[in-house]
């Protein structure tokens, strides 16, 4: 499946596309091609869902690119559909990290409130996008965003790399954004803010007041966007003792339960997207 939209691999210009050199940018776009020409199948979606897009990379960090894609539409009128592969990935080359999702996993996920594809939906670096058809995906969201979903996704990203990198005296420095993030994330949702924005640095300077903390953070992350990779050294305890007092609190809290949410919209979605391929 072939795209002649003339509009899909434009530049973002309005997507922070001045984190990405060129060149990286230009070689991402190359293989999302590649991967539509080998693959036969349309890529509706590309995006940055790493480090980069959330504010803290380092010089050496990985592009982490995410994408989803659909198949010509008769490929999903078959009897061994739920046999057939619905991930797309590529060996990670040249700090190029690549993998994607097939449209109708993306949107089973969806449903459920997956807090990663959310986190793709609203990535500041777009690589690659069919407008009309992404338009379609976003207008999902607020029917089936999900506070209880994300609440305990953020809690245990955050639990279990504060538990991998982040106790004793020596500690793994840059896993502090990774564990600062989800529990910035959590707050947010306490707040009833709805989605947690990609961006660090907005929660930060919403939610962290100022003083030691707040300082503390700051200059790790002016450190580690120089290009030092922060591995280990001694813990830095004004975050840290925010870190496991947060946790502790937040471990307490049982978000309310939802009532399961209606398949209907999502298939009506979904046979609308696999029109458009014909349009």
């Amino acid at each position: 499946m072939e795209n002649h939209n003339p509009n899909i691999n434009k530049k973002m210009k309005n997507q922070e596309a001045h984190h990405i050199p060129d060149t990286v940018r230009g070689s991402i776009i190359n293989q999302l091609q590649k991967i539509e020409k080998k693959h036969h199948v349309q890529i509706l979606y590309a995006c940055e869902s790493g480090s980069r897009a959330w504010g803290f990379p380092s010089t050496d960090s990985d592009y982490d690119v995410r994408f989803i894609y659909m198949h010509p539409k008769d490929w999903y009128l078959s009897v061994d559909l739920e046999r057939r592969r619905d991930v797309i990935e590529l060996p990670i080359e040249n700090e190029l990290d690549i993998n994607g999702w097939d449209l109708r996993k993306a949107l089973q996920l969806l449903q459920k409130s997956n807090p990663s594809l959310l986190e793709w939906l609203q990535s500041p670096i777009v690589y690659q996008l069919q407008e009309k058809a992404t338009n379609r995906l976003k207008r999902l969201i607020p029917e089936y965003y999900s506070q209880q979903a994300c609440f305990y996704h953020y809690l245990n990203m955050a639990r279990g790399n504060f538990r991998e990198y982040l106790k004793g005296e020596e500690v793994w420095l840059k896993k502090y954004f990774y564990v600062l993030r989800p529990i910035l994330a959590l707050q947010w949702i306490e707040k009833e803010n709805g989605l947690a924005p990609m961006k660090f640095k907005k929660m930060v300077e919403q939610l962290i007041p100022g003083g030691e903390l707040k300082q503390a953070i700051q200059k790790l992350l002016a450190a580690k966007r120089r290009g030092n990779e922060l591995q280990t050294g001694p813990r830095i305890d004004v975050i840290s003792r925010f870190i496991e007092r947060e946790l502790e609190r937040l471990q307490q809290k049982k978000p309310a339960k939802e009532p399961k949410t209606d398949a209907e919209p999502i298939n009506i979605a979904f046979r609308e997207l696999l029109d458009y391929d014909q349009k």
